[in-house]
């Protein structure tokens, strides 16, 4: 399957969409909110849009979970072999804010597990993709960009929008001789940061959703980090396409 789909077909897709959700960006724009208070935008609704058009014009047809579109019922997912995981706009909060942090997402995912994933920030222009066996990238530069270990403090990703208790509690365990140092930004920007060895860790014991991570997921494996789950105080695999596409507690390293 990964050998009939080019990569760059991918990235092309999620740059349109960039681009679409930009348009909107620049204008003044109504915000709806879903049931879970979480905004909605026309720029979600555009990307989505986009998104799924050129998904569907690819050579090979898969079917689509996408955050505007996720009420497939599990009984009709639960077989697929492959699918395609999309968040036509991670960070709607950042969006709205207008602070740029926000992304598009586009994974595909190979039963429980990502293989293929393109993060695109519209707003500064960055670009992260992967393939499974065929490494991760940042614009073209393969990752990560520099080791971890060359920081001079211990570098732990926070989220600018969400952060728990727990994940106080977890970075307040953390055991380094280093200074510890919390960088706060929006949306799968802060998976990508630790792919690339801009950041040592990033905990998350909160609320996430599967089209959330999957993509920067498959760029952290492919650049030779993690993403595991993190429960009862136990690393976990971490899967997808489960009954209820809520993710778990997780730590990417």
């Amino acid at each position: 399957m990964l050998n009939q789909i080019d990569i760059q077909d991918i990235v092309t897709i999620a740059k349109e969409a960039g681009n679409a959700i930009m348009q909107v960006y620049k204008q003044d724009f109504e915000v709806e909110y879903k049931k879970d208070s979480s905004p909605l935008t026309l720029a979600d609704k555009k990307a989505n849009d986009i998104i799924e058009d050129g998904l569907n014009q690819l050579s090979v047809s898969l079917p689509i979970l996408s955050e505007e579109g996720n009420d497939i019922p599990y009984k009709d997912r639960k077989h697929w072999e492959y699918f395609w995981l999309v968040d036509p706009l991670d960070g709607t909060k950042e969006f709205v804010k207008k602070n740029d942090e926000f992304t598009v997402n586009i994974a595909l995912i190979h039963k429980d597990t990502p293989i293929l994933g393109v993060v695109y920030a519209p707003a500064l222009d960055i670009c992260y993709w992967a393939k499974q066996g065929e490494g991760a990238f940042k614009d073209g530069k393969k990752l990560p960009l520099k080791a971890a270990d060359q920081h001079n403090t211990y570098k732990i990703i926070v989220s600018r929008s969400h952060m728990s208790d727990e994940t106080q509690a977890f970075i307040d365990a953390i055991d380094t001789n280093k200074e510890k140092e919390l960088i706060s930004i929006g949306s799968s920007l802060k998976i990508c940061l630790v792919a690339e060895g801009e950041a040592d860790i990033y905990p998350r014991l909160g609320p996430t959703m599967e089209w959330d991570t999957g993509a920067a997921h498959a760029i952290i494996q492919e650049s030779g980090g993690s993403v595991r789950g993190y429960i009862n105080f136990q690393y976990l695999k971490f899967i997808y396409n489960k009954k209820k596409l809520l993710n778990s507690w997780f730590v990417a390293q």
